[in-house]
C-alpha cells in the first residue's frame, strides 16, 4: 500500500506522538562514560603488563592487552554482566574489540543447546562473520589502491 504525501505526514505525526522521547544528553554521556571506561581499563591492562613483564615490546603488550580484553569480555558476557553494561552504556559498549567479542560469545551462548558443532561452532560467527568478510575485503581493496598510488 502506497501512501500519498498527506497520508505520510499524518502517519509521521502519529508515530512521533507515540514514540518514546530520547534523552539525548544523558544517552550521550552514558555512552561516552562507558566507552571511555572500557578504553581506560584496556590502557590499565597494558600498563600493568608493562610493569609485570618489562621484557615485552610495546607491540607484544598491545597484542596481549587485546587478548585479555577479549577474554574478559567473553567472561562478562557469559555471566550476563556485559548485557547490563550494554543496557547502561548503549553505543559506548560496542568499542571494536569488546563489542566484537560480545557479539561472538552471545551467539555461541544462544545456540549452545543445539550442541557443540551444529550449535556453538556453526552459529557463533552469524553476526561477526559478515564483519570479518567485509573487513578483509576492505583491506584488500585499500591495499590494491595503495599499491597503485
Amino acid at each position: 500500500m502506497i501512501l500519498n504525501k498527506e497520508e505520510q505526514k499524518v502517519y509521521k505525526k502519529e508515530i512521533k506522538d507515540v514514540a518514546p522521547k530520547t534523552k539525548h544528553i544523558s544517552t550521550l554521556l552514558r555512552a561516552f562514560f562507558t566507552g571511555g571506561t572500557i578504553c581506560c581499563i584496556g590502557q590499565g591492562v597494558n600498563q600493568v603488563l608493562g610493569i609485570l613483564l618489562p621484557s615485552l615490546t610495546e607491540e607484544d603488550r598491545g597484542g596481549y592487552t587485546t587478548l585479555l580484553m577479549i577474554f574478559f569480555t567473553g567472561i562478562l558476557t557469559a555471566f550476563g554482566v556485559y548485557d547490563h553494561i550494554g543496557n547502561f552504556g548503549g553505543a559506548g559498549s560496542i568499542i571494536p574489540i569488546t563489542g566484537f567479542a560480545n557479539s561472538i560469545v552471545s551467539q555461541a551462548m544462544e545456540h549452545k543447546r543445539e550442541g557443540i558443532i551444529f550449535g556453538i561452532c556453526s552459529n557463533m560467527f552469524a553476526i561477526a562473520g559478515p564483519v570479518i568478510v567485509m573487513g578483509i575485503t576492505a583491506s584488500v581493496v585499500v591495499g590494491i589502491v595503495y599499491l597503485f598510488l
